[in-house]
């Protein structure tokens, strides 16, 4: 599309007002509502849609990773594409393919072809994933980007309260559950235009461009085998745990794993650059973000299916039900934000978050088929809170210790651990859930002199199941949801352990990095512990502290 002569731009070497921040961010905020607010519509409608598609619990979560997945393949590479081409095409190009994608999903008639629909979906929003926050730390300085993530937190806030609620109203409505993909389109379309209208970022072009898709395969096809295994293998999957399957997938997974590293030490511009991801800052952010990843995800994704499969909720309500997360996560994400653009200090929240995330998965793991709904609200409004202050913020202290060259790469790459965590926990804590559901239902069916068969994996839709056994089985999952819950608390503490040691370096005011700030070996040395804040009082210059 060509380039309109009134948006706003960021002059060289100069800054941006904080009108003309907010009018290029217009446009990005609403790409980036559109493509959440897909998938939180699935989360609530995912119950009615693999019923009427007659999938398996292995299904219902495999629609959700696989477009992960794809996610967390394709962000590196709209990372790596944003620090070389016009980040506006870009933005606009992820937003197309996402579209296509969604419409696929709409008419899909199959659970393969839904699953393929949501790898497409998947590419778009990793390009949005990255590009949107690659592009937001091109125009505004670390110090005042808290300010502006707290605006994106809120985007991100209504779309999760919104989406479990629309979506649970349409797959309730005649128009059913299809319509959970095609809402999107107009919002992109609206998207689009805001975009063309209210962004102008000049193009950057370098010759000799190259792209690791050697590494992106192979990571990507490492992650996905495995993921594979985890969710087929088992009591109620297709092969043991120990055996010459399991055995094959994860040897041929490892190779590959090991392969991307060896590709990425000799790459010319790897998919995930070492030099920046070896940091101490960005290091310990990627290892809190892959826990986040499997609490933002995880939550979301089971919490709609224990409402509406456990407790026997309407797909509207299951959405309603969700609204107190949000409402904290929204709280902590805006507040946080602007406290951090106020004071200039960040550490305390992120640490905050982690030690919250860490109660909120601890209390959800006590709840079962009869747990008091206000406990579960209060449980999940703790969650939030602590998802809202690490989120925006952990990427805010990464931007803070690179060039703006190296902004694209260094976003995505926290996005692209955070999400593959989101991959990895739903996929394993779907495995887990099967595996608890067959075990409870086998001993529930077993109580009534019924024969049970496997049972975990089979079809979801509850209603052709007589009454008895329906109770039987509604009991098993909201009483195997508390395990994986316990599981991601586990998780959540190697969180708080990462962000606990992250340096607490003052948020720079420029945009790019001073060249003093910029040797990635203080990064790693601690240099940059001494040098920055001391008991969260900013070191300035002539060893005064203010």
């Amino acid at each position: 599309m060509p380039e309109t002569t009134t948006a706003p731009t960021a002059p060289e070497g100069g800054v941006m007002t904080h009108r003309q921040i907010l009018e290029a961010m217009t446009g990005l905020l609403a790409a980036l509502f559109t493509a959440l607010l897909s998938t939180t519509i699935v989360a609530t409608a995912l119950p009615t849609i693999i019923g009427d598609l007659q999938g398996s619990q292995t299904a219902y979560a495999w629609v959700i990773t696989s477009a992960l997945l794809a996610n967390a393949a394709s962000t590196p590479i709209w990372g790596k594409l944003a620090d070389l081409f016009n980040k506006k095409v870009l933005v606009q190009s992820a937003i197309i393919i996402f579209v296509i994608g969604s419409v696929i999903a709409g008419f899909a008639h199959s659970v393969p072809l839904l699953l393929a629909a949501r790898v497409i979906q998947g590419l778009g929003m990793g390009g949005l994933t990255a590009l949107v926050v690659a592009i937001i730390g091109s125009i505004v300085s670390p110090r005042e980007r808290g300010r502006y993530s707290g605006y994106m937190g809120a985007v991100m806030a209504v779309a999760m309260s919104g989406g479990p609620i629309v979506g649970g109203l349409i797959a309730d409505s005649p128009l059913g559950w299809r319509w959970c993909f095609f809402v999107c389109v107009p919002l992109a379309v609206i998207a689009l235009i805001l975009l063309q209208k209210t962004l102008k970022l000049p193009t950057q072009r370098q010759d000799n461009v190259s792209i690791d898709w050697f590494g992106a395969i192979t990571l990507t096809a490492g992650v996905s085998i495995l993921l594979i295994w985890v969710s087929f293998a088992g009591k109620v999957g297709y092969y043991d745990w120990w055996s010459a399957e399991s055995a094959l997938y994860v040897g041929i997974g490892v190779l590959l794993l090991a392969a991307t590293i060896w590709i990425e030490t000799r790459a010319s511009a790897p998919i995930i650059p070492l030099r920046i991801v070896t940091q101490r800052t960005t290091g310990l952010a990627i290892i809190a973000s892959i826990a986040v990843g499997v609490g933002m995800f995880g939550a979301t994704t089971f919490l709609a299916q224990y409402f509406q499969t456990a407790r026997d909720y309407s797909p509207t309500m299951a959405g309603i039900l969700t609204i107190p997360m949000v409402v904290g996560l929204l709280t902590a994400s805006v507040g946080s934000g602007q406290l951090i653009a106020r004071t200039g200090k960040w550490k305390r929240f992120v640490v905050t978050g982690g030690v919250l995330i860490v109660v909120g998965f601890g209390l959800l793991a006590t709840i079962d088929h009869a747990t008091n709904l206000w406990l579960i609200s209060a449980y999940t409004v703790i969650l939030g809170l602590g998802l809202g202050m690490l989120m925006q913020n952990v990427v805010l202290a990464v931007q803070n210790t690179v060039s703006v060259k190296d902004i694209g790469a260094a976003s995505s790459s926290v996005a692209f651990f955070r999400t593959f965590g989101g991959a990895i926990g739903v996929s394993v804590l779907g495995s887990v859930l099967a595996t608890r559901v067959s075990e409870l239902t086998t001993e529930g069916l077993s109580a009534l002199g019924v024969p049970a068969g496997s049972g975990g994996g089979g079809n979801l839709d509850l209603d052709a199941l007589p009454a008895p056994v329906r109770e039987i089985v509604q009991h098993a999952y909201g009483d195997a949801t508390g395990r994986i819950f316990l599981i991601a608390a586990f998780v959540a503490i190697v969180t708080l352990i990462a962000v606990a040691f992250l340096p607490n370096r003052p948020l720079r005011r420029t945009i790019d990095i001073e060249p003093a700030q910029a040797d990635p070996a203080a990064e790693g040395s601690g240099v940059a512990d001494t040098a920055g804040l001391i008991g969260d009082e900013e070191v300035v210059a002539g060893g005064q502290r203010r």
